[in-house]
This record gives structure tokens, C-alpha cells and sequence, in this order.
């Protein structure tokens, strides 16, 4: 009963976010947004320490269960609550959530992993070693380039063994550039709903904005390398 109730809470994210996928991807999306933004105007007003509040629990849901919608928090938080504090809800409603999986993950599952691949002796064994022995880096850099999805960056720390102070920083620290070009979006939208527009969400992946994001990508790879080559001398 112990090793099921340890599985359960990652099996059930698991299915959320299965159930998630089917039924609330049009639910939670940039024209749900421009509906009620009115509502959402008001409700802040007339409440906004328990509307700041509130937006920080849903976030902290939706990236915990990772259901749809990720994205369109990031920019309702902009909306709301501007560049400043809503870059600071983001960060933080997206890394309790992130550490929520992490958890979840690594007593269901990724201890076992990790010590299955500790025990191993082959390639599987030695790149474990690597990530470990480089954690702060290879957090890092996973955080700041956006090519792997933030599911599996939650998931793949756990399965190699990698520890929750690690795991919990560099996702803290490593997706406040992505935060505040999102928010930054969703600072605006107020004009971009007056003129009946969608923001450019690819803006992330143009030239002076992943420039900035691969420059720290490769900041963070210098210790890495530094350690490579002393180990080749």
C-alpha cells in the first residue's frame, strides 16, 4: 500500500493531464480571455490581494496537474497585475507547480529510476553521473532554452536522481527570462484587444529575443566545459 500511495499522486497528474488535453485545451485560451476580461478587470479592483492570491493557486493548479493553459496564464497574469508584480505571480505560481510534479514524480517513480541507473554500468550510468556532478548547469540550461517541454523538465530531474534545492532554484531562476517576455505581452494586450487582434506568441523564438536566451544557455554550459577540459589535461 506504501509503493501505491507513493505512484498516486503522479499517476493522478498524470491523468489530468490526459483529461486536460481532451477536454479544456479550447477552454483555456486567448479568445476565453478576451471574453471576460471585464469580469477579470473588475473582480481585481474590487479584490486584489485575493485576486492576486487566487491567480497564483489557479497557476500553481494548472502547471501542477499540467493541463492546458500555461501559456494564457502567463499572459493573463501581465494583464492583470502588469509587468511587475504579475512577472513575479507567474515565476512563482509556475515553480511551486513545477516542484509539485518534481515531488510527485520522484516518489512514484524516479527513485527507483535513479537507483536503477546508479546500479547499471554502462552509458545510462555514466550520463547520470555527468547530469548530477553538472546539475546547476544542465537545470539551467533546460530552463533557458525552450526546446524541451516544461512537463518533461519536471519529470526528467526526478527519474536521474537530481535533489529538490537544485531542481527548485535553477527552475526559480531559470524561467524568468521566458516569464518576462510573456508577461511583457500580456502587459499590452489591453491594445491588442481594442483592436481585435492576437498577440505574436512566437516572439520568444525570434532572433533578439532567443539570442539573449542561448547567450545565458551557453553562460551557464562554461562551467561544464571548464570541467571537461581540466579533465582532459
Amino acid at each position: 500500500m506504501s509503493s501505491i500511495a507513493r505512484k498516486l499522486p503522479i499517476l493522478l497528474i498524470l491523468a489530468a493531464a490526459l483529461m486536460g488535453a481532451l477536454f479544456l485545451r479550447d477552454k483555456i485560451s486567448f479568445e476565453a480571455l478576451a471574453e471576460h476580461r471585464a469580469t477579470l478587470l473588475a473582480y481585481r479592483d474590487a479584490h486584489f490581494v485575493f485576486a492576486s492570491l487566487a491567480f497564483v493557486a489557479v497557476y500553481v493548479v494548472i502547471v501542477a496537474l499540467s493541463l492546458p493553459g500555461a501559456t494564457i496564464a502567463t499572459l493573463t497574469g501581465g494583464f492583470l497585475f502588469g509587468l511587475f508584480p504579475g512577472m513575479i505571480y507567474n515565476v512563482t505560481g509556475a515553480s511551486i507547480g513545477a516542484i509539485a510534479v518534481f515531488l510527485a514524480a520522484r516518489a512514484g517513480f524516479g527513485q527507483a529510476a535513479a537507483a536503477k541507473m546508479q546500479a547499471s554500468n554502462g552509458a545510462v550510468s555514466r550520463l547520470q553521473s555527468a547530469l548530477r556532478e553538472n546539475q546547476w548547469s544542465a537545470l539551467l540550461i533546460m530552463r533557458l532554452v525552450p526546446a524541451l517541454p516544461f512537463f518533461l523538465a519536471n519529470l526528467i530531474p526526478a527519474f536521474i536522481g537530481i535533489g529538490l534545492m537544485p531542481f527548485a532554484v535553477t527552475t526559480f531562476l531559470g524561467i524568468m527570462p521566458g516569464a518576462f517576455v510573456y508577461t511583457s505581452i500580456g502587459s499590452g494586450l489591453g491594445e491588442v484587444f481594442a483592436r481585435g487582434e492576437t498577440p505574436d506568441l512566437g516572439v520568444i523564438f525570434t532572433l533578439p529575443v532567443l539570442g539573449p536566451l542561448l547567450g545565458l544557455a551557453a553562460l551557464s554550459a562554461l562551467p561544464i566545459i571548464i570541467k571537461a577540459l581540466r579533465k582532459e589535461r
